[in-house]
């Protein structure tokens, strides 16, 4: 699979909680350098909407396609083109920041130093600081940190502005603004799609 030329298609997908039916029907698709906002309310379904494009889940019916192959049969180097950000962080909280950072980076085969990352990720003030110690805008940072060290040409992401201060929403909204720029594409599930939309956003209603 070739990440220049990758494309995320949905088709006729619908999604489950048990017996509760979720999503129905539910069709579109993005390209290089497109963002797509989920909103609706608590319980809708933008949860588990994301965990399904990243294959975490199965849909009950419909097919999820990135780059033409179904995600649920996706090599693991393939994988590596999605990046999910869920809204608990699954970050190592016995760790440091550095620490983490430096896990993540190794997993990801990213070779600049961990210095530089956090520098320009905005989190090298806290860097020795274990993840407990850490407010949940904080930690929330780091995470979205981590999330941006791959790489990923898709981003899942999950309420990414939950708990930041106007600093750190800023910033994300940075990243968010040049991995579309780098031709990424993104989804973000969100009660704030106001705050994130840019021209020629879709906006996915649940």
């Amino acid at each position: 699979m070739t990440a220049s030329v990758l494309s995320l298609e949905l088709s006729e997908l619908e999604l489950k909680r048990g017996d509760r039916l979720l999503v129905s029907g539910l069709s579109f698709s993005l390209r290089p350098g497109q963002l797509a906002l989920v909103t609706g309310p608590n319980g809708c379904g933008k949860t588990t909407l994301l965990r399904t494009i990243a294959g975490l889940a199965r849909p009950a019916a419909g097919s999820i396609r990135l780059g033409g192959q179904l995600v649920t049969k996706l090599e693991p180097i393939d994988r590596g083109h999605i990046a999910y950000q869920a809204h608990l962080e699954g970050l190592k909280k016995d760790l440091t920041v550095r620490e983490n950072i430096l896990f993540f980076m190794e997993i990801r085969g990213v070779s600049d130093s961990e210095h530089e990352v956090m520098q320009e990720l905005g989190i090298e003030a806290y860097a020795d600081r274990s993840l407990r110690q850490l407010s949940a805008g904080q930690k929330r940072r780091v995470a979205l940190a981590v999330l941006k060290l791959g790489g990923a040409k898709l981003w899942l992401l999950d309420e990414p502005l939950t708990n930041l201060d106007p600093e750190g929403r800023e910033l994300v909204s940075g990243w968010l603004n040049q991995h579309l720029a780098d031709q990424g594409m993104a989804i973000v599930a969100t009660h704030l799609a106001a705050e994130l939309k840019r021209p020629g956003s879709l906006l996915v209603e649940l």
